[in-house]
């Protein structure tokens, strides 16, 4: 599917957060094995709370467009799903190429240059194009992406072909697990790595502030990655948006995939209203603990 933008430079995603002055170095938590790519979601970890009936006041809204919202509250393990499919991510992507990234230098043994902060730092604050693909070059492009998430635990993510990273394919299960290995504290990504996406995801521009951040209490600091894509053919949106919040004294990962919006803005509310209810519907659930 083409779309309305050059190769290079895909999409014009972007992403927020609260400004925090302190970071949470690692919450519990524990990404689900990788079973390889896949060209069609895969089920929902088994004991997922199913978010159809706090979603039908938004989901009622979409026309013909489709959704997919992923949950977890990391300390009970507990997940919340609605919706099932292959999305394209846009700029949500850049978290997972600065993972792997990351994966590669802890590989090599090295720490991330000067010039790769850089633009790791653009990529992710400034959801900046130009840098991102030349990141994407620097990793290895889709193959090296994939191999990487086979290791963060991510089972249904495909890198984009060539030089177009923002056609990677996900679902908002992996979203939620990719989270999950750069939260959490079982994660094949060290620490100081973990910290580092961290930050950067807790200080990006204040007036991008939008997406899931929304279901936030008020005052509490939210790590947020945006995209948007516009398609060139139906000229119908794509918008994303995935992040670590706060609701009600918990933490939660959570992801909110939506594409065929007829605007960006009814895009983007549409996430926020969404978000909104998820966290909801989660916060109200018991703590019992549900393996995946």
């Amino acid at each position: 599917m083409t779309v309305a933008v050059a190769t290079g430079a895909v999409l014009a995603g972007a992403a927020a957060s609260c400004t925090a002055r302190w970071l949470n170095a690692s919450d519990a938590g524990t990404p689900a094995a990788p079973t390889g790519p896949a060209t069609a979601s895969a089920p929902a970890p088994p004991g997922t709370v199913d978010l159809k009936s706090a979603l039908a006041p938004v989901t009622s809204l979409l026309g013909t467009g489709k959704m997919s919202v992923a949950l977890l509250d990391p300390r009970s393990n507990r997940w919340a799903g609605y919706g099932r499919g292959i999305f394209d991510t846009a700029s949500i992507v850049k978290v997972d190429i600065l993972s792997t990234l990351l994966l590669q230098a802890q590989d090599a043994g090295r720490d991330l240059t000067a010039r790769e902060r850089g633009l790791a730092t653009a990529m992710i604050e400034n959801s900046d194009n130009d840098a991102t693909s030349v990141l994407w070059s620097a990793i290895g492009r889709a193959s090296a992406l994939d191999r990487a998430n086979a290791r963060l635990g991510l089972r249904e993510t495909t890198g984009g072909d060539g030089t177009v990273w923002g056609l990677t394919q996900t679902t908002a299960l992996d979203q939620v697990r990719l989270l999950a290995a750069v939260f959490g504290d079982r994660s094949p990504l060290r620490p100081a790595a973990r910290v580092y996406i961290q930050h950067l995801m807790y200080h990006i521009a204040p007036d991008q502030d939008w997406g899931v951040s929304v279901a936030a209490d008020p005052g509490r600091p939210t790590a947020l990655k945006n995209g948007w894509l516009q398609r060139s053919r139906s000229n119908k949106w794509d918008v994303n948006s995935i992040g670590r919040i706060e609701k009600d004294g918990r933490v939660f990962y959570l992801a909110v995939l939506l594409n065929g919006s007829s605007t960006q803005e009814i895009g983007i509310n549409l996430v926020e209203q969404a978000a909104r209810s998820a966290a909801e519907a989660l916060a109200r659930t018991s703590t019992g603990r549900v393996t995946s």
